[in-house]
């Protein structure tokens, strides 16, 4: 009878669950992006003319477009202290790529260092901080150990990294892709980040040489191309290599690209069905690279209507 009545319990939290999720809505919408030169270097001149946003192929009338170019950033840092990463030199990897990064450090940048554990749960080592020393005195006591649960972990950052103090934000994530013991799925974790506007730069300390073997042998132990999709969504990148020269290549391009970075942004209008919704960017012709996150969980955006798009384009016809 007890079995029965916990049973039923666990069908009804699993539906206000899934009751919940269907519900959660944003009301505002900020979409960082990058746009790249065909040389790959930032475009740091893009006007707001220049940009139009769609939503599920639709444009949207936004109220929102600032650039970021020098501003400091609030860094989260979430490491994996799994016993994976005692082998082959990652863990060292790890906090080279660390001491990197805080090494970089501009005025008003702040960073957070977390480290998850087995049971998927990202324990604050050092809470935000404009002293970069701190993180390095946390890294010392950092003893890989136990399994690796990082979709668990990843799940908590983007509320985490509300306490940096600038606009400005991005989840470092280091691990070396091997996830053996989330409860939460792939699908999930995909699905709880819809909604971040945190770019997610994602570090698989490996060789690629290494990757390619493990994937032929056991394909599930290895998931960084799960890494590559939750950072491409959310409009950051995934790096795979653990040599000094890579790690410090890569926290350049992090660098440069998050500093030279445009905001765009709307208010949906609260109507319609709650449900992820596609976002995309309609540049002018000299972008050749954009990173954007892919979407949002929410109502209807406003559309522009036909009669706007007309008005706008006789403008800028007369601007010229």
């Amino acid at each position: 009878m007890i079995r029965s009545v916990v049973a039923v319990l666990c069908l009804a939290a699993t539906n206000l669950f899934a009751q919940y999720e269907d519900q959660v809505s944003v009301s505002y919408v900020m979409v960082p992006f990058t746009v790249l030169s065909g040389n790959g270097a930032p475009i740091t001149d893009l006007k707001a003319k220049e940009v139009s946003l769609l939503v599920d192929g639709q444009a949207v009338a936004t109220d929102m477009f600032e650039q970021s170019f020098n501003a400091p950033v609030s860094w989260t840092i979430l490491l994996d202290g799994s016993g994976s990463m005692g082998l082959a030199g990652k863990m060292d990897a790890a906090k080279s790529a660390i001491n990197a990064l805080t090494a970089r450090r501009r005025e008003g940048d702040d960073f957070a260092l977390y480290v998850f554990d087995s049971e998927g749960h990202a324990n604050e080592l050092v809470p935000f901080t404009e002293n970069p020393s701190a993180i390095t005195r946390a890294l010392d006591i950092v003893k890989p150990w136990g399994k690796t649960a990082f979709f668990d972990a990843l799940a908590e950052m983007p509320a985490r990294t509300d306490l940096g103090r600038n606009p400005s934000r991005a989840i470092i994530l280091l691990s070396d892709g091997i996830d053996n013991a989330s409860k939460m799925t792939r699908e999930q974790i995909a699905k709880r980040l819809e909604a971040v506007a945190i770019p997610i730069y994602a570090f698989g300390l490996r060789e690629p040489a290494e990757l390619t073997k493990i994937v032929a042998l056991n394909e599930e132990m290895s998931n960084i191309n799960v890494l590559e999709e939750l950072a491409s969504a959310t409009g950051g990148k995934l790096f795979v290599g653990n040599q000094p020269q890579q790690i410090a290549s890569a926290m350049d391009g992090i660098e440069s690209n998050l500093r030279a970075q445009y905001l765009i942004g709307f208010p949906p209008t609260g109507k319609g069905t709650v449900k992820y919704r596609r976002i995309s960017l309609k540049l002018a012709g000299r972008v050749r690279t954009v990173r954007v996150r892919a979407g949002y969980r929410g109502t209807e955006p406003p559309v522009v209507s036909a009669a706007s798009r007309g008005k706008k384009r006789n403008n800028e016809r007369k601007k010229s």
